[in-house]
């Protein structure tokens, strides 16, 4: 707990897993002997600062997932949300379904997060209303239009490559997929910054990867423990 305020983990895995390719849900390869899930669930059930976790799934993997949270016997409270047709649905299923101070987001296909990027996270909200983890980008990132001609070049120093976890004041995250609820984004921190609330990037790591396609499956086995 942090100044007295009670923390939820949500971790998606409600996703398609579209460019995976492998027509099954990332979330269940087995890494190391573990389904991928496995590993963001245990990181965020042993984390202080986290008093439950809320998992959103396909309605149709239901049982997957009660196998996976059964056979590791979590030692906090663990609650099982269906999620929608986009992650930001998923993510809003969840939140009007919980009422503590602070929701923390993380997808379940990046099972290589680390505890001292959870604690910033959470700690770092004594200060502001979203955060989220992420690294600089190593390389210099364009913008074009939809022809994709260049329109502008961003200054590499100032670039970051966002990941998760990202971590909320849950009313003001709450209020926020309310009002802007028929708005396309693909991470919850836009919706803060389209009302100019402050977002701060927690530095990461670079492996904190989200297995996107088998490559990246195939990385995450040289590094998981």
């Amino acid at each position: 707990m942090i100044d007295n305020k009670t923390v939820t983990a949500i971790i998606l895995v409600a996703g398609n897993s579209t460019r995976y390719g492998k027509n099954k849900n990332k979330n269940f390869e087995i890494v190391n002997g573990k389904p991928v899930l496995t590993y963001s669930l245990n990181a965020f059930d042993k984390n202080t600062y986290v008093d439950n976790i809320i998992i959103a799934i396909k309605e149709n993997e239901r049982q997957e997932v009660k196998d996976i949270i059964n056979k590791e016997s979590p030692s906090k409270d663990i609650s099982i949300i269906t999620g929608g047709d986009t992650r930001k649905e998923s993510v809003y299923n969840c939140i009007k379904n919980v009422n503590t101070d602070i929701v923390i987001i993380h997808d379940g296909a990046r099972p290589l997060i680390k505890q001292e990027h959870i604690n910033n996270c959470i700690e770092n909200m004594r200060e502001f209303k979203g955060i989220t983890v992420g690294v600089k980008s190593k390389d210099t990132i364009k913008i074009t239009d939809e022809n994709d001609i260049v329109i502008n070049t961003t200054n590499r120093s100032n670039t970051w490559l966002i990941q998760t976890p990202q971590c909320f004041d849950r009313d003001t995250l709450l209020k926020m997929h309310e009002k802007y609820k028929n708005d396309d984004v693909t991470d919850d921190c836009s919706l803060l910054e389209k009302d100019n609330y402050k977002v701060k990037i927690i530095l990461g790591d670079y492996s904190n990867i989200k297995i996107t396609t088998s490559e990246d499956l195939d990385i995450v086995k040289k590094f998981a423990n």
